[in-house]
């Protein structure tokens, strides 16, 4: 037995422009039932009930609005909410426990916001019943034996105080008009607002206008706005975008200090080498975007990230993804790195507002991948702007002898039409085999492309802004904070064609990113930035990857190894037996010395 479930995406729904294939071509139609009709809003409203799950309606409909998925009949009864009819719909919901933080990770669209704001009480779930008033009582009574029934009930009786950071960081400004100080103000109900100030670095941030906070500022501050409430329950939805490495290593510190003080803490994450640093268990949301989403059984944090890596969870017997994500270990060696030098630069310096950056000299040869990383704000945007042509510098020199392809860290969605119609204007790369097939079917694009681009999400937007940088006629690449929004699949699946793009054409990167996953994965070489944040920057040379995240670590105070199943970088939690030797021997970054993986859990 299955469980149909059919989801129309109302905004791709255009019944006055498609000629009505899906009702005309189903099978079940033509025998004179009404499986597929127009509701009242002439959008398509397919009968799951009589539905035979044939996938014709799905093949026919020019603007791919229809998604037909079978079930287990088993999973009815662990439907948690439903919006409407023929819409997403979240199955079972996350766990939280007192005194640990568990993390909750998958694709975006999956429901993770949904369970955040079912656990948090701003919505009622309805059991899928979306007819009808949803109740408290009803859910309660669901939950009748399960783990979780005490938590709703607590929360239902206003015993159980929950304090949510979320993702949405930039609508603050909408709901609150004044500076970060008197917001933080009035959320310090513990009495230690100093004590976060300090500890995420927003001394100089305290009196600004929310408004004027940059991304990573406005983050913190919404960080800090949830850790200083008195709560039971803290909630914190993607806590690490737009911050760098050193401020993210401080967050996981602060949400791991609640879980020390008895706290349940829950957090929503993509960087999963912080995700596996910060939890003590972790919980995986699978299934298909915007249609449904179903929540994994609970698993210490090691063995959920490898299960999300493997594509395969052991308790439910599950594959989620066709294949596992491999982690290759290669070193510059390893790489195909040609003699032909295509971009030098020598003695560069820039000044402005108060800033100087100093990035001396370099090369780039031709098959190599750079990475990037450094702090906020000490100037690594402008040396990328600078190689790319778009700036000049005050001093020195860039001598570039192919064309650069350049993706801004802040995107654009001024573009006035499609996705379809601006990749049009990209000539031929867009339709490149491997483009297709690396970038254009795993990130699932074919939905993006009938919608405006005005009118996409961050992420959304950072797939077209990748897949147009990486279709042009160029022989290097320049991509800055390409992980930024993405969920962590699609950073997966953006690394791999990274790789393969370079390796396969001969081309060269240089890719700036806080995600050291990604960068681990993707690099050959490495520019470390060390410098004052807003006052001085400086650029190392490149340098062999290990050299460069050795330096890095050394400086964040962070160790590395390899996990022993699937060869994924770990960070070693702070004070671990595996943290203290490699800091003795000043190993930060790790070596083929796997003896060392115990395969258990390092204690905090």
């Amino acid at each position: 037995m299955v469980h149909r479930v059919a989801v129309v995406d109302r905004e791709l729904c255009q019944s006055k422009k498609c000629g009505l294939e899906c009702i005309k071509e189903c099978p079940v139609n033509i025998n004179g039932k009404e499986c597929i009709v127009l509701d009242e809003n002439a959008k398509a409203l397919i009968s799951e009930e009589l539905c035979i799950g044939c996938g014709i309606c799905i093949k026919v409909c020019p603007f791919d609005a229809i998604d037909i998925v079978n079930l287990s009949e088993e999973l009815k009864k662990d439907k948690i909410h439903q919006y409407g009819v023929n819409s997403f719909r979240l199955f079972r919901i996350p766990v939280v426990k007192e005194g640990s933080v568990i993390g909750l990770v998958g694709r975006n669209g999956t429901g993770k916001t949904t369970a955040l704001k079912i656990l948090s009480g701003t919505l009622v779930p309805n059991l899928g019943d979306y007819a009808s008033e949803p109740s408290w009582e009803r859910f309660l009574s669901y939950l009748s034996g399960k783990e979780m029934k005490s938590y709703f009930q607590r929360l239902r009786e206003g015993k159980l105080k929950i304090s949510l950071k979320p993702q949405e960081v930039y609508k603050i400004p909408d709901v609150w008009r004044g500076d970060a100080y008197s917001l933080l103000k009035k959320m310090d109900e513990r009495g230690e607002l100093e004590y976060a100030v300090e500890r995420l670095n927003l001394r100089e941030s305290l009196y600004k206008n929310l408004e004027k906070l940059s991304g990573g500022e406005m983050q913190r501050v919404a960080v800090a706005a949830c850790w200083l409430r008195d709560a039971d329950v803290y909630l914190f939805d993607e806590p690490s975008s737009y911050n760098d490495v050193r401020q993210r290593l401080e967050v996981c510190r602060m949400i791991r200090e609640l879980a020390e003080k008895g706290k349940s803490v829950l957090v929503v994450e993509h960087d999963i080498a912080f995700l596996d640093y910060v939890t003590d268990y972790v919980q995986i949301i699978y299934g298909e975007p915007g249609v449904y989403g179903i929540v994994s059984a609970l698993y210490s944090s090691r063995t959920g990230i490898n299960a999300l890596i493997d594509g395969y969870l052991p308790v439910e017997n599950v594959r989620f993804r066709e294949r596992a994500v491999r982690f290759v270990e290669r070193t510059l060696a390893d790489s195909f790195v040609g003699e032909e030098e295509l971009l030098s630069y020598k003695d560069l310096k820039k000044s402005y507002d108060g800033f100087t950056l100093d990035a001396g000299s370099g090369t780039l040869k031709r098959g190599t991948v750079v990475g990037i990383i450094g702090a906020n704000a000490l100037g690594k945007t402008t040396f990328l702007k600078i190689l790319s042509g778009i700036e000049r510098p005050d001093h020195g020199s860039v001598n570039v002898l192919v064309k650069i392809s350049y993706k801004p860290q802040y995107l654009s969605s001024q573009f006035s039409g499609t996705v379809e119609e601006f990749f049009s204007h990209l000539g031929r790369g867009f339709a490149d085999q491997i483009i297709q097939e690396t970038l254009v079917k795993p990130l699932r694009m074919e939905k993006l492309l009938p919608r405006q681009v005005s009118n996409l999400s961050g992420g959304e937007l950072q797939k077209v802004a990748i897949i147009a940088s990486l279709s042009q006629e160029a022989e290097i690449y320049a991509l800055d904070e390409p992980s930024a929004f993405l969920d962590v699949e699609d950073r997966f699946v953006v690394a791999k064609a990274i790789s393969r793009i370079v390796k396969t054409y001969g081309k060269s990167a240089f890719i700036i990113d806080h995600d050291l996953q990604l960068i681990d994965s993707v690099s050959d070489m490495l520019i470390v930035f060390e410098g004052k944040p807003g006052k001085s920057g400086k650029a190392s040379e490149p340098m062999a990857k290990e050299d460069g995240m050795n330096l890095f670590l050394g400086r964040v105070g962070l160790t590395y190894r390899r996990d022993v199943n699937t060869g994924r970088p770990r960070v070693n939690k702070p004070g671990s037996r595996l943290d203290r030797k490699q800091k003795e021997e000043g190993r930060f970054y790790y070596k083929e010395e796997r003896q060392d993986e115990t395969g258990k859990e390092d204690s905090f």
